[in-house]
């Protein structure tokens, strides 16, 4: 038995809204057996905008039954039904959301007639109620009304029977499934597409426009338990209706979907997106010289127009290696800003500050030990590279972090082996393969991770200078 299904409401998502009129049509695939409808108390105002689209009123509703009276009688025609709409995902949220709210578990298979509608009648100017309406000439006398848009339902449901959608309707029914649960403009086909291997996926609105970028082992499989979930919160159900297409970009290996998906985010900053959009390393180590000329090493919050010796996510960890920095190559505290104030200096009391600050040393032998220390500092960071899997046989992936930092990424010819060092060429042929992106320290860790776990895919250069 299918239950044709329409319902008024107070707004677009059903967690802070409620139902304000429902209709019902069982049909047995050939004929309606029954129907009911009925206005319902939604428990709060119906805002000015709803009333003037629907035409239900607040002294409308104001005698009809709330949910909660109706809940047992709407669950028991409903519960073994395949529960049918224009739209489902809308519909369902909202009537199994206030079932629950009862204390009633709907666990209805849904069909829903605008995915039915593109499948069974191509070439429609649109598959919105009215549209596909007037397309098939179908007159919907009570618009945007429980009753009449169940009716126009109605017959468009036949519509779709007597056109041949009856196989349609048994795959769209198929245990495994799931294209009644995916956002209503998005087409099947694109999910069904999408390789099942890592890559990054890009959701667009309907102008095309990138709203939402996720990564993924597995590019289908993630996508698709995307939507496995329908809350019937704002957020889900807004983000449901802004999806009209799906693209992606295959990479070769998990980590690289990882680091594409830090790096789009931050060159589209997409709607959707709330982590890793403002991810920054958030202090610096700086060198500069002084009116006396002493060279001074400050740390300091990241400045755009200024490019650090190193980088920093807490302003500790930057604190510690410039302590470090100091005792090992005998710098002076003050002038290195850990120590303020006209006080004694503490680096000499300890007995490595070698008198800068109190012009006992000249600036050239200060200046030469400030060098040698941001040197080694410079030597200390690695350069090595990643080999790992393609996106196919005939190709390498590769990461290359250089001085301590990630570099960027690419493809190398599977013919190079990760375990002949001989072989792999020189650090500025491998950049000829790779694009450069831009970095920051999550994506620094994920590459630091990998490797701990992964040692074997490395391999090491030497020192490039410049």
């Amino acid at each position: 038995m299918y239950a044709i299904v329409d319902i008024e409401t107070t707004g677009g998502y059903a967690s802070n809204n409620a139902i304000t009129e429902l209709a019902i049509v069982l049909h047995d695939g050939i004929r309606e057996v029954k129907r009911y409808e009925t206005l319902v108390n939604p428990g709060m105002s119906i805002p000015r905008y709803v009333q003037a689209l629907t035409g239900i009123s607040d002294e409308m509703v104001a005698d009809a039954p709330y949910f909660n009276e109706i809940a047992p009688f709407i669950h028991e025609w409903l519960k073994d039904s395949i529960f049918v709409a224009h739209n489902v995902n809308f519909d369902y949220s909202f009537v199994n959301h206030q079932l629950r709210a009862c204390g009633f578990e709907l666990n209805a298979r849904k069909l829903c007639t605008i995915r039915l509608s593109r499948k069974v009648f191509p070439g429609s100017q649109g598959y919105g109620l009215g549209k596909i309406c007037r397309h098939l000439g179908i007159e919907i006398p009570n618009r945007h009304r429980a009753g009449g848009d169940a009716d126009a339902t109605v017959l468009l449901f036949e519509r779709i029977l007597a056109a041949g959608g009856l196989e349609h309707i048994r795959t769209m029914l198929k245990g495994r499934n799931k294209e009644q649960y995916l956002p209503v403009n998005l087409p099947a086909d694109q999910v069904e597409r999408l390789p099942e291997s890592p890559g990054v996926y890009y959701f667009h609105d309907r102008k095309g426009k990138i709203v939402y970028v996720g990564k993924a082992k597995n590019l289908r499989k993630r996508v698709s338990s995307h939507f496995s979930n329908n809350k019937p919160n704002r957020q889900k159900q807004e983000f449901l209706r802004n999806i009209h297409s799906i693209t992606h970009e295959a990479t070769g290996t998990e980590l690289m979907a990882f680091l594409l998906e830090c790096i789009e985010i931050k060159r589209l900053w997409p709607l959707y997106n709330r982590s890793l959009k403002r991810f920054e390393q958030t202090y610096g180590l700086y060198a500069f010289e002084d009116r006396n000329g002493f060279m001074r090493l400050a740390i300091e919050k990241r400045r755009r127009q200024l490019q650090p010796v190193y980088t920093f996510s807490l302003l500790v960890e930057g604190q510690n290696l410039l302590w470090r920095l100091m005792r090992e190559w005998k710098l002076c505290p003050k002038l290195c800003y850990i120590q303020r104030g006209d006080g004694p200096c503490q680096g000499m009391r300890e007995g490595f500050c070698q008198g800068a600050c109190s012009e006992a040393e000249n600036c050239m032998e200060y200046n030469a030990r400030v060098e040698a220390a941001l040197q080694s500092l410079t030597r200390s960071l690695p350069t090595f590279g990643l080999l790992d899997e393609g996106r196919h046989p005939e190709e390498r992936s590769c990461i290359l972090v250089e001085k301590g930092r990630f570099y960027g990424m690419g493809y190398l010819p599977a013919t190079i082996p990760a375990a002949n060092p001989a072989t792999i060429p020189a650090t500025d042929d491998i950049k000829s393969w790779l694009t450069c992106y831009p970095e920051n320290e999550y994506m620094r860790g994920l590459v630091y991770q990998y490797v701990e776990k992964w040692p074997a895919k490395k391999f090491e250069f030497g020192l490039v200078e410049g």
